[in-house]
């Protein structure tokens, strides 16, 4: 496919789309510091702030599954496009109405928007580097595309902090903001050269569809249990860490809520990308010793309390379960033939995104009948179990 003398370079259109991609996603996590200020100003407990994160969980699955394979057919670009328009129609939704109802509403668009984007951008990085590097691990484009991703979620706790701090309307003026950025992301995405043929390539729509790898059913099970487990803690983490310290530590500092959030997928971000290059094997080991001292000193530091083990906890414990969803989805990706890897990782991200609902949804609701300390000490076994449980198995297979 020729280039257009209307779109970037394919070097220069990569590094948009990932910029884009990362801006996008931190959106998604921006209202985590601010919870508790919708709290207060609606009155709604603490179980609906789990069930409107859990909203835009189910929009992201949504997306995915229903329009994630569009754009083989209909091209990156134009998804992408109607992914970025959707972001900002749930931004104006969180500008002109603030009550739960349309709370709601905008986090399932959002997540639309995030579940096609994320497919997207994800293959539209990966062509786009191959056209300029063609030699190069398809690797490379993976670890931009995964940092992107939590780098993101990590940038808009910190955002929404920031907003909460030091503005005086932080339920508006994030929105504002925010839209502006994607509409700005949109004019950029629209240079970004196509990848994908939408006329000859053009096919009849079917949902993506979900492949167990039938030889592997027990090895993918366990690589499943890992990304469930992952996305619980980093969803747990982005939902109820702003009231939980308030609640337990007394803290009502927004910043600081939004920085404890923001450095569990900040660690997350950051030990995906440094051990890019470490075996498999050693991965593991790195993420099972993590869970461990960092679910141990959560569990600890929510006991006490002690706000220092607790965050100290998140960061630790958001290594082993970044380690940990990089490594699941390797050994899914292995398990498969590569015509039907697509189709099996699909299936691993449901996976995942239901760890951001089923677990969350639950903290949330046991937290309104029992001690939020209890609730959080639990939680911090059940958790440890599944990870460390998944992280021996995928490690035990690694080393056959």
């Amino acid at each position: 496919m020729t280039r257009s003398t209307h779109t970037l370079p394919a070097g220069a259109g990569f590094w948009v789309v990932a910029i884009v991609f990362f801006l996008a996603m931190s959106y998604s996590t921006v209202p985590t510091p601010l919870y508790p200020i919708y709290e207060q100003a609606d009155g709604y407990p603490v179980w609906m702030i789990t069930v409107i994160f859990a909203a835009y969980a189910v929009g992201v699955v949504g997306g995915l599954l229903l329009l994630g394979p569009v754009s083989d057919w209909a091209g990156r670009r134009r998804m992408s496009l109607i992914a970025l328009a959707l972001v900002a129609v749930a931004a104006l939704l969180f500008i002109v109405w603030t009550e739960v109802p349309a709370l709601l509403v905008a986090r399932v668009v959002n997540g639309v928007g995030i579940g096609i984007l994320s497919a997207n951008a994800t293959a539209h990085l990966g062509e786009l580097r191959a056209r300029t590097r063609p030699k190069e691990s398809p690797v490379i484009a993976a670890t931009v595309a995964g940092v992107a991703t939590i780098g993101g979620l990590a940038l808009g706790p910190i955002v929404g902090g920031l907003f909460a701090e030091f503005v005086d309307d932080p339920l508006f003026l994030p929105n504002v903001i925010y839209l502006v950025v994607i509409l700005v992301c949109a004019v950029a995405m629209a240079f970004v050269p196509e990848t994908v043929n939408a006329v000859a390539g053009r096919g009849r729509y079917r949902p993506q569809r979900l492949v167990v790898p039938p030889s592997s059913r027990s090895a993918f099970g366990v690589a499943g249990l890992g990304a469930f487990s992952a996305f619980a803690l980093l969803g747990t983490f982005t939902t109820l860490t702003p009231v939980f310290l308030v609640d337990t530590f007394g803290d009502r500092d927004h910043l600081l809520a939004g920085l404890t959030a923001a450095s569990v997928f900040a660690s997350a971000a950051i030990a995906q990308a440094a051990l890019m290059r470490v075996a498999l094997r050693r991965q593991l080991t790195t993420a099972i010793v993590c869970c461990t001292l960092g679910l141990v000193a959560v569990a600890i530091g929510s006991f006490l309390p002690s706000l220092v083990l607790f965050v100290l906890g998140g960061i630790i414990s958001g290594v082993g379960v970044g380690i940990l969803f990089r490594s699941a989805i390797a050994t899914a990706g292995a398990l498969t033939d590569p015509a039907r890897r697509g189709e099996t990782l699909a299936l691993l991200f449901l996976i995942a995104y239901l760890g951001l609902i089923v677990p969350v949804v639950s903290v949330g609701l046991a937290a309104e009948f029992v001690n939020e300390q209890a609730v959080m000490v639990v939680f911090a076994v059940l958790v440890l179990a599944a990870t460390v449980s998944a992280g021996v198995a995928m490690r035990r297979r690694a080393s056959a």
